[in-house]
């Protein structure tokens, strides 16, 4: 049975498990704005309620501890943005490749401009999926067919006893060639739109893994094997009725080697730093880079892997493309053996990605799923 027959299958048993299941709902174009078993597209029940009462769903209410705060944070403007622009002299390239070391070890987050990825790329990839995001609400409560393999949901309805003031779509994009067939065929250019960014994020990605290396003392390649599996999540966040109440996306670290993302000229990104929420701002054209808890894994604890979150805005829609740069399921992660001595020992005990993922419940809700989807032929 091929990778691609045993995604199916795996992701169709539990595509049907978690349709019957009263906690869990898979649903197109859905933001369960009635609870954890009644299904409501999240801007259906901003179109019904909002213009006449003002007031945020009972449903989407974080408790008191996870409701954001000093929203009116200037932006940060200390976070680097490094321009990847191509050296005109030998060796020059040694400045963005410092001010990268540097910014993974004090911030765990940088941005990327001049990065080589045309703005076509872009911006064809945003216009499509604020299309998908805007599909008539006819489809949007369609559940999903259990052969597709992606998830359309409002995730954390379980963890938090709340739901998240977003859309999210989430899919795999290796091997590209297969999973592109998997992904949404509405709108109609979704699959080769989204499929001409991947390929854009697959060579910015290693190429800022590359500069890693470099940066770190590891072999050139080394991160070849670890970063082959990206994960695109996507996400819709519509104005909100009281950000105050509610998050985009709760506070948490990526279980990646390193994220990608592109958010447009929309703010709302935020990174805890010194015990604070600082905003990330939004810089055009550019590409936040985000450290994941596998490279400080590897770096032996030299980066760092930040807590961020989204806040949402009473006046502006955002939407952002998130790919997570993850190793194959079978893979080992560990420190780097040259960022190993006796000065420095070793800070983190080596394991499969599987275990780090199914242990950490990495994605939510929606571990089990996702991991399962990841199988390899092994």
């Amino acid at each position: 049975m091929s990778s691609i027959q045993i995604l199916l299958f795996v992701f169709g048993l539990l595509m049907f498990k978690y349709k019957k299941s009263r906690m869990h709902r898979f649903v197109f174009l859905s933001a369960m704005a009635e609870g954890p078993h009644v299904a409501i597209p999240l801007r259906l029940s901003i179109a019904t309620a909002w213009p006449l009462k003002p007031k945020l769903h009972r449903v989407y209410l974080l408790i008191q501890e996870d409701r954001p705060q000093n929203l009116d944070d200037p932006v940060c403007d200390s976070i680097p943005v490094i321009d990847l622009a191509k050296p005109t002299a030998v060796h020059s390239h040694i400045q963005p490749v410092e001010a990268i070391l540097k910014a993974s070890k004090e911030f765990g987050f940088f941005q990327v401009i001049n990065h080589g990825v045309p703005e076509k790329i872009t911006t064809d990839a945003m216009n499509v999926l604020k299309e998908f995001f805007n599909l008539p609400s006819k489809e949007a409560i369609e559940y999903v067919p259990h052969t597709k393999g992606w998830i359309h949901t409002s995730s954390d309805y379980t963890k938090v006893g709340a739901h998240l003031w977003r859309e999210n779509l989430k899919h795999l994009c290796y091997p590209l060639e297969e999973c592109v067939q998997l992904w949404p065929n509405k709108p109609a250019r979704y699959q080769e739109v989204i499929a001409a960014y991947i390929l854009e994020i697959q060579k910015l990605s290693s190429r800022i893994l590359e500069m890693i290396c470099e940066g770190l003392g590891l072999e050139p390649g080394y991160f070849k094997d670890t970063s082959e599996v990206q994960l695109l999540s996507s996400n819709f966040y519509p104005p909100c009725p009281d950000p105050s109440l509610t998050l985009g996306i709760l506070a948490h670290q990526d279980p990646s080697l390193i994220t990608l993302v592109y958010q447009g000229n929309s703010p709302g990104l935020q990174a805890l730093k010194d015990g604070h929420w600082i905003n990330v701002g939004a810089v055009p054209n550019a590409f936040v880079v985000n450290i994941g808890n596998q490279l400080e894994i590897i770096s032996n604890g030299k980066f760092r892997s930040m807590d961020h979150r989204v806040v949402t805005s009473p006046h502006e829609t955002r939407i952002s493309i998130a790919t997570l740069v993850n190793p194959p399921l079978d893979c080992i992660v560990e420190p780097a053996k040259v960022l190993v001595n006796e000065s420095e020992p070793s800070r983190y005990q080596a394991r499969q990605y599987k275990e780090y993922v199914h242990h950490n419940k990495a994605f939510g809700d929606h571990t089990v799923t996702i991991q399962n989807a990841m199988i390899s032929e092994s």
